[in-house]
């Protein structure tokens, strides 16, 4: 996973990456956050509160400081994200597989982020959280929907998951690696 990777690097000067994680409300973010911890010593999966505003996770491990910033998805909330796009390294958006109704709103909010011009060519992992639920779309199917083979200008990987039982967030975790590994290169 990705901490393997920072021990792989360790001797190179500590490097700042900044990660940002957003999507709509109720998509899984912050249980996403803390389901990493085994990866990403951040947390637990607790009980999660509707982010209000963002929350900060920063480690320090092997050379390099991961800012992870959980922005809340509230509508009230997003015409703000773009103030929190400079200088960002990766973006995680994460979107809620089984709420179906929102697909075509949270398309257009994905689509209005990766034409900042502070997100030019910056990696996009997509993760099709709540895949344990039934009713949960497919990540192929999500892909689709999100027109994400028109993604040119950026590395994009989408990958199921379900936040509450980990399934899938270690596989999100390794193409973040990889993706560190080829930044620093």
């Amino acid at each position: 996973g990705l901490l393997s990777v920072i021990q792989r690097l360790k001797g190179s000067p500590e490097q700042e990456l900044r990660i940002v994680l957003l999507g709509l409300d109720n998509a899984g973010k912050t249980t996403l956050l803390n389901v990493a911890g085994p990866t990403l010593p951040l947390g637990n999966a607790g009980v999660c509160v509707p982010t209000q505003g963002f929350n900060i996770k920063s480690v320090h491990s092997h050379g390099f400081k991961l800012n992870v910033w959980d922005i809340g998805g509230q509508r009230s909330i997003r015409p703000y994200w773009k103030k929190y796009l400079g200088s960002t390294d990766l973006l995680i958006y994460v979107i809620d597989s089984a709420d179906q109704k929102r697909f075509e709103e949270t398309g257009q909010e994905l689509a209005e982020l990766t034409k900042a011009e502070s997100l030019s060519g910056v990696p996009l992992l997509v993760f099709a959280n709540k895949q344990d639920l039934v009713t949960a779309a497919p990540a192929a199917e999500i892909a689709e929907g999100l027109s994400l083979h028109t993604y040119r200008d950026r590395e994009w990987q989408i990958q199921a998951c379900s936040a509450l039982s980990g399934e899938g967030v270690q596989d999100g975790m390794n193409w973040i690696s990889s993706q560190i590994v080829n930044r620093k290169k």
